[in-house]
């Protein structure tokens, strides 16, 4: 991909011109219609309604009559190409009329026409150009990611290129067709009257000079305004980056009081460019409105005087009334284009050559091997605490190898950062063979070097998405026969790739496997290497159940979760797990999960608030006599909450323990309490908040005693009419509970229990956990609920794991790779048993591969057959191989 031009029009002329010729074709083209379409209101006055075409006594006039009247230089003369039809004057008036509503017909469509594929030729520019600048920023320099801000780059192309791609539609198209529909309008005016034509276009002279020249200072303040604007949002990054720190110190005073300066900047700003704006559209106006003075007192005189008749002044009236709009518009198209022209060079300077990497052409094949040695010539790295560049010394280490970088600090890290290519050097090189990694092919370095430390970035989404991220570099078929042509014309037209991330991009029969299921089977084996067997396993209890009851793994599913259960009995602990039962009320589950005796199909129904809003739920309740019951349940949990949150701050554990009720809600609560009527029932918004804290209520962990017998059984016997109502309506199917089917809504530890933990046992929970562990190996269970923990979402930046997981997935990535080198920083001290670990698991992995690994410690870097050793003398490095 190409840098950006620096200036707009170029970058406009050079993707779009062929698109901007056709379009202006269509202009010239409607030219002729629009001629006649002013010329026409004359004739319609004159001919028709004043009489002159019969005032020689005619009974008829000739309509449609082509007549051409050539110039003397070719001979002088008429010709009559079409002598038209013969109206009487009633007939011409009808037909000059309908002449003149298919010329607005016409023209109509010719500006439909062109408005639309100018919008298109928009809406393309503006896809290109949002990819042209994820693609450069895709090239970001080390020195560049480290400068440039995530949430301006962001802001940039999502917001600041949008009114960009607006005016690429306009920006040839629309003085193009502004201009001639103004000049055209202009030469009829002259053509009935010099003087007319004279006054009218002195003041489209002054608009068009005077105008443009008062809004060039608005410019400057719009500029001011979009940088102000951008540091902004990058001010509101940093902070929510930092919002630990701020909540720490309780600087949130100085934090507002720091943004609250910048908005007055920002609000400044916009009161100057409105003074600005608003007086120069004043000027504007006044300017418009003159020359209508000028045609009705000139008009008027030479009417008087008999030199011009009262079509033709009708006509020029007609004429100017479409003068002033697209010269308006031209006025603002001319404001339009210096306001993108700047936000063009600013977008422009920000992906600037100076921050990019050079451009690279993707080579077919497979990259070549570095080979041996790795070399160090006259290297100097940036010192990590802003001193002066600390050079290294030549050295010269045989590949493959496992070496340590000692001593372990800043400057190790530095040298392994450099090495996988995250660091630029200050000066020197790193060879590896004959190559120079400086000028390596990035494709052919990220193929041949891993990297992986103790900050890896893992994107939103699946465990498994992270793992394979590295191996989805280009797809296997080049040819996207899967995409619709229309779809393939477009991605050409904007200069856009015609992949597609449903196109096959891992190749299986590399790693020896046939299909992505034999290779979730190669991931669980290489994270048991890492000591992840367990953390999967967790996830996969958590995991929506994927098994089908009529399956051989449904099958013993349903076959353990039996066994489990006489085990239980057997062991004296039948009581440990109360099933779900459709005559009976389990006290260990929510209140609407017992009303719905399953789960909801739609996910969002699971949140009490939500379900408690859903009409057919609400309409149900109250068939069985339940609604008011349950909102007066939630006034009763509301006013225990109340009073257990009296003087609890913020943060308490308490809220945790008593969840129901989050601290930012309390206070709305406490206001609906106030507000209670003393009798009758409650209002729809009340009664959907109250009824949400009942559905949520389970009484052994709250013990507000608010569940009798009574009510118990009124609620097992209102399952059946719920479910009826909620049956093939919005979506709100139930997944019913069913002793002998797997609840495809329910996790794979809810399918094996088939009920709820009693949390009254003491040790319960771990007593459940252990067992059906045994149970899951003696069903051979374990593995495929493990290859489910491959689908637990990691979050944004893989914030729902722990920092041990993350490091070790970001590992895994490097190694699915087959790195040549595998570069790590520090990894060995989120591993079990540190550098032997990660010595193990990189020789069972890559047997051919070497390993170069900064280590936190010197007892882990004499783990290493080798190490690397980095010595300062006289600030200057000397390196080793010991």
């Amino acid at each position: 991909m190409r840098e950006l031009e620096p200036r707009l029009f170029p970058y406009i002329w050079r993707y779009s011109k062929a698109e901007q010729l056709k379009i202006c074709a269509v202009v010239l083209a409607s030219l002729p219609f629009y001629f006649a379409s002013l010329d026409l209101p004359k004739r319609i006055v004159n001919d028709a309604i004043t009489g002159k075409a019969f005032a020689h006594g005619e009974a008829t006039a000739p309509f449609l009559d082509v007549t051409i009247h050539w110039p003397d230089l070719l001979g002088g003369g008429t010709t009559r190409v079409f002598e038209g039809f013969q109206f009487d004057r009633f007939e011409l008036l009808l037909g000059l009329s309908t002449l003149f509503l298919t010329l607005v017909l016409i023209n109509g469509a010719f500006k439909f026409y062109i408005n639309l594929q100018k919008g298109i030729l928009g809406e393309r520019m503006l896809r290109r150009l949002r990819f042209q600048l994820f693609s450069l920023m895709l090239r970001f320099t080390p020195e560049a990611q480290r400068e440039v801000k995530s949430s301006e780059t962001a802001t940039i192309i999502r917001d600041e290129v949008e009114p960009i791609g607006s005016f690429i539609g306009d920006a040839i198209v629309v003085p193009v067709f502004l201009g001639t529909q103004a000049a055209t309008a202009l030469a009829f005016i002259m053509m009935q009257n010099i003087w007319l034509g004279l006054a009218a276009g002195g003041m489209v002279a002054v608009q068009m000079t005077v105008i443009p020249r008062l809004r060039r200072q608005i410019i400057l303040l719009s500029r001011q305004r979009q940088i102000a604007s951008r540091n902004l949002a990058g001010r509101v990054a940093e902070v929510l980056d930092g919002l630990q720190a701020v909540t720490l110190n309780d600087t949130g005073r100085w934090e507002r009081a720091e943004i609250g300066g910048r908005l007055y900047s920002l609000y400044d700003l916009r009161l100057r460019i409105y003074r600005r704006k608003f007086a120069v559209k004043y000027l504007n106006n006044l300017l418009a409105q003159i020359t209508p003075f000028l045609f009705y007192a000139i008009g008027g005189v030479f009417a008087l005087k008999g030199e011009l008749d009262i079509g033709q002044l009708v006509a020029v009236l007609a004429a100017y009334r479409d003068l002033p709009p697209p010269l308006k518009e031209l006025i603002d198209w001319d404001q339009q284009r210096l306001d993108v022209e700047v936000k063009y060079e600013t977008v422009a300077a920000h992906f600037g050559p100076q921050r990019l990497l050079p451009a690279e052409r993707e080579k077919p094949g497979t990259p070549p091997l570095l080979g041996s040695p790795l070399r160090a010539e006259a290297l100097a790295l940036r010192d990590p605490q802003g001193g002066l560049p600390i050079e290294i010394g030549d050295v010269q280490v045989a590949l493959p190898g496992q070496f340590a970088l000692v001593p372990p600090g800043p400057i190790a890290q530095e040298f392994a950062r450099a090495l996988a290519g995250l660091r630029v050097p200050t000066s020197g090189s790193i060879r590896i063979g004959d190559h120079d990694l400086s000028t390596l092919p990035r494709s052919t370095r990220a193929r041949r070097i891993a990297f992986a430390d103790l900050e890896p970035v893992l994107f939103p989404g699946t465990v498994r998405d992270n793992l394979l991220y590295g191996l989805r570099v280009k797809p296997l078929r080049t040819s996207a026969i899967d995409l619709s042509k229309s779809r393939i014309n477009e991605a050409v037209k904007t200069g856009n790739p015609a992949d597609s991330i449903d196109d096959p991009w891992i190749d299986y029969a590399k790693f020896g496997v046939r299909d992505a299921r034999e290779f979730d089977e190669r991931l669980l084996d290489l994270l048991f290497k890492l000591d992840l067997g367990d953390d999967l396993y967790r996830f996969g209890l958590g995991a929506l159940s994927t098994v089908v009851h009529d399956t051989p793994a449904g099958r013993r599913m349903i076959a353990a979760r039996e066994h489990l259960r006489e085990h239980f009995a057997q062991s004296g602990l039948a009581d440990l797990v109360i099933p779900f039962s459709r005559g009976s009320y389990n006290v260990q589950a929510t209140v609407a999960e017992n009303l719905l005796f399953g789960v909801p199909r739609d996910p969002t129904l699971t949140d009490p608030r939500r379900l408690a809003s859903v009409r057919l739920f609400r309409e149900a309740l109250d068939r069985v006599k339940l609604l008011d019951d349950l909102d007066r349940m939630g006034v009763a949990i509301a006013r225990n909450l109340r009073d257990i949150f009296a003087d609890v701050p913020p943060g308490h554990p308490l809220f945790r323990r008593f969840s129901l009720i989050t601290p930012d809600a309390l206070p709305d609560y406490l206001r609906r309490l106030a507000r209670l009527p003393a009798e009758g029932r409650l209002d729809e918004t009340d009664s959907v908040a109250f009824l949400a804290l009942a559905l949520a209520y389970v009484e052994p962990r709250m013990r507000f005693g608010l569940l009798d017998t009574s009510l118990k059984l009124r609620i097992v016997g209102a399952r059946g009419v719920v479910q009826a109502f909620m049956h093939g309506h919005d979506g709100c199917d139930i997944e019913s509970y069913d002793p002998n089917r797997i609840n495809p809504r329910s996790t794979v530890l809810d399918n094996l229990l088939f009920g709820r933990i009693d949390t009254a046992r003491m040790h319960g929970e771990q007593i459940v956990q252990r067992e059906a562990r045994a149970v899951f190996r003696q069903f051979d269970l374990e593995r495929p609920v493990q290859r489910r923990g491959l689908d637990q979402q990691v979050g944004n930046r893989g914030q729902l794991l722990t920092e041990r997981v993350r490091v070790r997935i970001g590992l895994a990535r490097a190694l699915l790779r087959d790195p040549e080198i595998l570069v790590v920083d520090r990894v060995s001290e989120q591993l079990e048993r540190g550098a032997e670990t990660l010595i193990d698991v990189t020789t069972a992995v890559l047997p051919k591969g070497s390993l170069v690994a900064s280590v936190s410690s010197e007892a882990e870097a004499a783990r290493f057959p080798t190490r690397l050793a980095l010595r300062s003398t006289e600030s200057r490095l000397r390196n080793a191989a010991e």
